[in-house]
């Protein structure tokens, strides 16, 4: 089976700083990754080229089979970045018209056909937000936002999750929630590739770990990387709590 994405030997720098060196790893189909790392570690930065948002200095990368310089279906991923629950104050549409944005990949040049419209009403009631359509994103809580952002991705198909610490802002129990969701879609075939500061959380949904700290200090199965000492290694502390329960 093709990997959704495949990393090989990448590096990437900012200048004379090194963010990534040397990272290598595959995210298979119907995988929930958890990327975690210190502050500044390339968690970002790795996310960004496994979109190909960024191209690296070194090394190759694929997405779905295809160099992801050539790739061009964009519809397939979904990629919910933290400024998008942080500003997304900016984008003067309503819940459904932003929702509807992910049709536009399959309607072409043309217009929105009743099932690209049925296909978003759908995105929203499976993110359990039908209620809000009518309303601006602008006047959305920070978890409300995040929950159009990931209905319009639902409705563009997407195979690809894609999430740089989504809860950011939000409270306890719309995160609790929010990560129910996630399990749900992951459950329903969708690949999920998460970054989130809170190790605790990430132990608990993710069945793949990464972590990094610029190189790849772990990534395998959740329950290699708690008995593993790659925590340690890359936070250069010992004294963080690790949840754990598949």
């Amino acid at each position: 089976m093709t990997p959704v994405v495949d990393i090989q030997h990448v590096t990437f720098t900012y200048g004379e700083k090194v963010a990534l060196d040397d990272v290598s790893l595959t995210v298979e189909e119907g995988d929930f990754l958890g990327l975690i790392g210190p502050n500044g570690s390339g968690k970002t930065t790795l996310l960004h080229v496994m979109l190909g948002l960024m191209a690296p200095d070194r090394g190759s990368v694929e997405l779905f089979g295809q160099p992801v310089e050539k790739f061009d279906q964009g519809e397939r991923i979904g990629y919910v970045s933290q400024q998008a629950t942080n500003r997304g104050g900016s984008m003067p549409v309503t819940v459904r018209e932003c929702v509807r944005m992910g049709r536009f990949a399959h309607a072409g040049r043309g217009r929105l056909s009743a099932e690209d419209r049925e296909i978003a009403e759908d995105a929203l009631q499976r993110v359990n937000i039908s209620d809000l359509a009518d309303q601006r994103i602008n006047q959305l809580s920070g978890g409300q936002r995040q929950r159009a952002y990931i209905a319009r991705a639902l409705a563009s198909e997407a195979d690809l999750l894609a999430l740089d610490e989504p809860t950011v802002g939000v409270d306890a129990e719309s995160r609790d929630a929010f990560y129910q969701l996630l399990d749900e879609l992951n459950d329903a075939g969708i690949t999920i590739v998460l970054i989130e500061h809170d190790i605790g959380v990430v132990t608990d949904r993710a069945n793949r770990i990464a972590c990094i700290n610029r190189k790849l200090y772990h990534h395998g199965d959740t329950e290699s990387f708690v008995e593993s000492d790659a925590l340690s290694e890359a936070y250069g502390t010992t004294g963080t709590v690790v949840h754990h329960h598949h």
